[in-house]
């Protein structure tokens, strides 16, 4: 009995580890360094986001292999795109997006589609805000619209026929103001020539515009959102994020949020693409993820499978729509 009961539980040790292998073998985890693809200039809102995740990642220990940023924002971010779309099966290089995933093949005919990309993550989706140099007169979008009705003001963006100039194009068909529009290659580049005051106003994410906000360099006006901002905390010494008012309550009916999402290149597994939702999880979990979300005033929304490929569809149906309304949308075939 002693000798058939040690072979029992020898037997089931054996059985025991031979399925913690077993699991092991099928829980896929990175092998070498991860490149993770900013289709965007440096200083941008995808480009802090993308070193913020970067950075907890390493800072947590929460991937046994290195994670490298990459910035590839050629052809208005083309470049990122082609990048991991033709990276076809490999699950070391991910992407995060903004709404160029839609305005970039719409505005140039590039033959790329979000659909030639697997989605991962909505991380969060970004604001935009109306922003002037501090000392300007105008305290409000009406003050402000009134003022660039009577000239052509300047409005620097990031780039052309992608959001900024969407948005742009927005303001002026809800009001009677036209502006010039400045492409710049990104949004450190853009609050830059704000504070410079080589331009009137910009459009530039919160994360953008921040550091000058609180340096007294810039105004916000309006925030482009159907509600204000939910961050009470002071940013400067008298006003929080839940102060800016929206668009719409200054009389300016136009709405725009932008995505923060994770993609990857197609071909992968349901097992690599886990992975990385885990992994997006436990950034998400981090005290430095919440307070970069407050600090960027983000819209905490997020959505992961067939949520978030059905969202990303209906975006690229409104975008449609929006770049057609300014007439961006390419001729080319």
């Amino acid at each position: 009995m002693h000798f058939c009961t040690r072979d029992l539980l020898n037997g089931l040790l054996g059985l025991f580890f031979s399925a913690v292998l077993a699991c092991n073998a099928f829980a896929w985890e990175p092998t070498k360094t991860v490149e993770f693809v900013v289709p965007a200039g440096t200083g941008g809102g995808a480009d802090q986001m993308a070193r913020v995740i970067q950075s907890i990642i390493a800072k947590n220990n929460l991937m046994k292999q290195s994670m490298v940023v990459v910035n590839k924002a050629g052809g208005a971010g083309a470049e990122g795109f082609l990048d991991v779309k033709g990276a076809n099966g490999d699950p070391h290089k991910i992407i995060i997006t903004l709404s160029n995933l839609f305005t970039t093949p719409l505005a140039t005919g590039v033959p790329f589609n979000w659909r030639d990309l697997t989605p991962v993550q909505m991380m969060a989706l970004d604001q935009f805000v109306l922003w002037v140099n501090a000392g300007k007169p105008y305290k409000t979008t009406k003050e402000f619209l009134a003022a660039a009705q009577a000239g052509k003001f300047k409005m620097a963006g990031t780039g052309s026929k992608q959001e900024d100039q969407i948005i742009t194009v927005g303001i002026e068909k809800s009001s009677s103001a036209k502006f010039i529009y400045i492409p710049f290659r990104g949004g450190g580049d853009v609050a830059v020539q704000l504070v410079g005051n080589h331009a009137d106003a910009t459009v530039n994410n919160p994360i953008e515009a921040v550091a000058h906000w609180r340096g007294g360099k810039l105004r916000p006006l309006c925030v482009f959102d159907s509600k204000r901002m939910p961050y009470k905390e002071k940013v400067t010494d008298t006003q929080s994020w839940a102060d800016i008012p929206t668009c719409k309550e200054q009389g300016l009916d136009f709405e725009y949020l932008m995505l923060r999402g994770i993609f990857m290149a197609p071909g992968v597994s349901a097992e690599q693409v886990k992975y990385y939702v885990d992994l997006m999880a436990k950034v998400r979990e981090t005290k430095e993820w919440k307070e970069f979300i407050e600090k960027g005033a983000f819209n905490t929304t997020t959505l992961s499978g067939k949520e978030f490929a059905d969202w990303v569809a209906k975006e690229e149906a409104r975008h449609i729509v929006l770049m057609k309304s300014a007439g961006f949308i390419s001729t080319a075939k």
